[in-house]
């Protein structure tokens, strides 16, 4: 193992052990290498990682913080992770994809509010009949988000945010390229906010499941 890795490893146990607690200070640089028998440098490239990926917080003049370890902060570094994925992956989101949305549709069911829902409606009604693709898939974006908020699950909500990036081209150029793509999305939305007005999870899931799918089962033809 690395050295820089070993000493990654040996903040980690402390924050997993509750030596380290969220918000906590850590000791001095020079007592910390100490306890962990490490050196300074070390100990230094290993705090620098860990703050990029939000597990640590470095305060110039005040010292370095183990941070909230919220969900959603620390699944920022899988974003930048996922920024880097080639166009040949991009059926992998989808089925990744495939596998989360329903999920979250379905959670949404119980949980999401009636003034959420009138919001998703009307952010529908405005696309009108006949949107722009542009215009399309920036409301498919919000229109997901906003289901994936109401599931009451932060962790999910903020993988389907990180698996939207990689799949976003694919909605634009389906929209682009596929003569009923505009109004079969447009019909998929309206059959998934029906469902969740209903609070019928199982058939919002159903909708989900097929709206997900179609594009996926567009993409592999046109690949």
């Amino acid at each position: 193992m690395a050295v820089t890795d070993e000493a990654i490893e040996k903040i980690k146990e402390m924050i997993v052990s509750g030596a380290l607690r969220p918000g906590d200070r850590l000791p001095k640089e020079s007592e910390l290498a100490a306890e962990l028998g490490l050196s300074r440098n070390s100990l230094r490239e290993a705090v620098r990682a860990l703050s990029l990926i939000r597990i640590l917080d470095v305060r110039q003049g005040d010292g370095t913080y183990v941070t909230s370890l919220d969900p959603q902060l620390l699944l920022e570094a899988m974003s930048f992770v996922v920024d880097f994925h080639r166009d040949d992956t991009v059926l992998e989101f989808l089925a990744v994809r495939r596998i989360l949305e329903p999920a979250a549709t379905a959670m949404a069911a119980g949980l999401i509010s009636d003034a959420q829902l009138d919001l998703l409606g009307s952010r529908l009604n405005a696309l009108g009949g006949n949107p722009s693709v542009e215009q399309l898939v920036a409301a498919d974006l919000e229109f997901h988000r906003g289901i994936a908020q109401s599931s009451g699950n932060s962790v999910l909500c903020s993988l389907l945010d990180g698996l939207s990036g990689p799949t976003t081209r694919a909605r634009v150029w389906r929209g682009l390229t596929q003569e009923d793509a505009v109004s079969r999305t447009l019909h998929e939305h309206r059959a998934i906010l029906s469902a969740l007005r209903d609070r019928d999870a199982e058939a919002a899931r159903a909708w989900a499941t097929v709206h997900v799918a179609s594009v996926e089962q567009w993409l592999r033809s046109a690949l």
